[in-house]
């Protein structure tokens, strides 16, 4: 009767634990469920014009659908090189397959576990015997038993009666899910890098180019001045003047010739290259057009990111840790069974005459100077922290947005002025090497067209390469990538 109102009590205590340790709160990743950047209203500073296309972003657009590759030679190529070769994506990539084995370590605790043993042993005796010539002397000696063996086979399984060990599992699964996120908005941003850094190879060359025209022309110039001081038109001032100008361009040649080598390395680093010449690569390339204008970008949300996929995978998994943490103040039931022999011949200690336990065990943390109750503490922290960095990632990818939207109202307004600005440089330039000729006009002025329409060609590329680069940028901060 005794022990009937024990096993009651303990059964009672079991569910009363079990009732005060169930959480079920999911009020973390419910509240970043709802907040994805659906509701975030976009702040244009101007409407694209009318005879945009609209953007609709689906499933399938993709972050190399912004511009048109078939323009960029060796581009799709170099992106399969660097997918398959960049050094920090494989790092990313061993990440996630770690994280996918931690589920399998998480799911072998609801297993069987099977343990076999086999071992031997000698055991030493001690005689004596007595001497009957001279009197009490004594002879010890040593003799070594027949050797024992034992083998013995235990199997044991922990009854998941409070899901504690489900939900490292679920935890286990939502980590995984967070680090493929995490390694997809890697190759994302590696793609990014790869097209940016090819813009970046094409911009210097193109600044190269500028600057090799203006040296071609102030040596032209030099020539002109020249001749016409032999035929009493000019003084040697001019001469030093023009020279001065050409000096001067042939620095910035020599700067631009090395910011061409650098982008080249840069590239070849993202490819994964030791060989960091890219000697298949044409630089005397266009920049290439933009396919998908930006009609109707305030209309997007930014739950298609990886990243802020990631961090809402992680909030759930520290949830479910939450979960495990205060489970383990519960009761742990487990089974366990044994098979053992002993005999004198390894043959027969392998149960030819074996004994059977079974045992059935119930343990439960009493005290343990609150270790458990600083984990739970500490897992809900960690929880609460999840949250906030999943709020922090949310508001980053709402100003990366914003950022470059109002960076591409910003570079379009200013080609557009620059374009204007180098047309009438062109007619300047026009205008007084006519003067010139005629005596109208000194060096300096000439000197003065030449470098503004050099400078406005100058900022031209470099603008055009910005707005190109903000568009791979707003493409990363929507969300659009790479298929895996």
């Amino acid at each position: 009767m005794g022990k009937a109102k024990l096993t009651v009590n303990i059964v009672t205590l079991c569910i009363l634990l079990s009732a005060c340790t169930s959480t079920d709160d999911r009020a973390l990743s419910e509240s970043a469920s709802l907040t994805t950047g659906n509701d975030v209203v976009w702040q244009s500073q101007a409407q694209q014009q009318a005879s945009a296309q609209t953007l609709v972003l689906n499933s399938d657009t993709a972050l190399t659908d912004v511009i048109d590759l078939n323009q960029l030679p060796h581009l799709a190529d170099f992106i399969e090189e660097a997918l398959s070769s960049n050094a920090n994506l494989q790092q990313s990539l061993i990440t996630l397959r770690k994280a996918q084995v931690a589920i399998d370590s998480a799911k072998a605790d609801r297993n069987l576990n099977v343990d076999a043993s086999f071992s031997s042993s000698k055991s030493e005796t001690t005689g004596s015997s007595s001497s009957t010539s001279t009197g009490a002397n004594t002879d010890t000696s040593s003799q070594l038993n027949n050797p024992s063996y034992s083998a013995s086979l235990n199997v044991s399984w922990e009854l998941d009666l409070w899901q504690k060990i489900s939900d490292g599992i679920s935890a286990a699964n939502l980590d995984a899910a967070s680090a493929r996120a995490s390694y997809q908005s890697a190759r994302d941003s590696l793609v990014a890098s790869v097209i940016r850094s090819y813009i970046d190879v094409l911009t210097q060359q193109q600044l190269l180019n500028i600057e090799q025209a203006r040296l071609s022309v102030l040596e032209n110039n030099e020539a002109v001045i020249l001749m016409r001081y032999r035929t009493g038109l000019g003084s040697l001032d001019d001469l030093d003047t023009a020279r001065t100008s050409s000096a001067n361009t042939r620095a910035s040649i020599a700067q631009y010739e090395n910011a061409l080598l650098s982008a080249k390395r840069t590239l070849a680093v993202l490819l994964g290259r030791q060989d960091q010449s890219l000697s298949e690569l044409d630089t005397q390339v266009n920049f290439p057009d933009v396919l998908l204008p930006l009609a109707n970008l305030p209309k997007q949300d930014l739950a298609r990111r990886p990243d802020l996929q990631a961090a809402f995978y992680t909030i759930q998994a520290t949830e479910f840790e939450v979960d495990v943490a205060y489970k383990a103040l519960l009761p742990s039931i487990s089974l366990s069974a044994s098979l053992s022999d002993a005999a004198s011949t390894p043959s027969q200690a392998l149960f030819a005459n074996p004994v059977w336990t079974l045992l059935g065990q119930m343990t439960a943390p009493l005290f343990q100077g609150g270790a458990l109750r600083a984990q739970i503490e500490d897992a809900k922290l960690t929880a609460a922290n999840a949250w906030w960095q999943y709020r922090e990632t949310l508001l980053t990818a709402v100003q990366e947005t914003q950022n470059a939207l109002d960076s591409e109202t910003a570079y379009s307004a200013q080609i557009g002025h620059t374009n204007v600005a180098l047309a009438n440089a062109e007619r300047s330039v026009t205008t007084i090497e006519g003067q010139y000729r005629q005596g109208l006009a000194d060096i300096l002025d000439l000197l003065s067209v030449y470098d503004t329409r050099f400078d406005l060609q100058a900022q031209a590329v470099e603008l055009h390469a910005q707005k190109l680069q903000n568009r791979i940028d707003l493409g990363l901060a929507l969300g659009l990538g790479v298929s895996q």
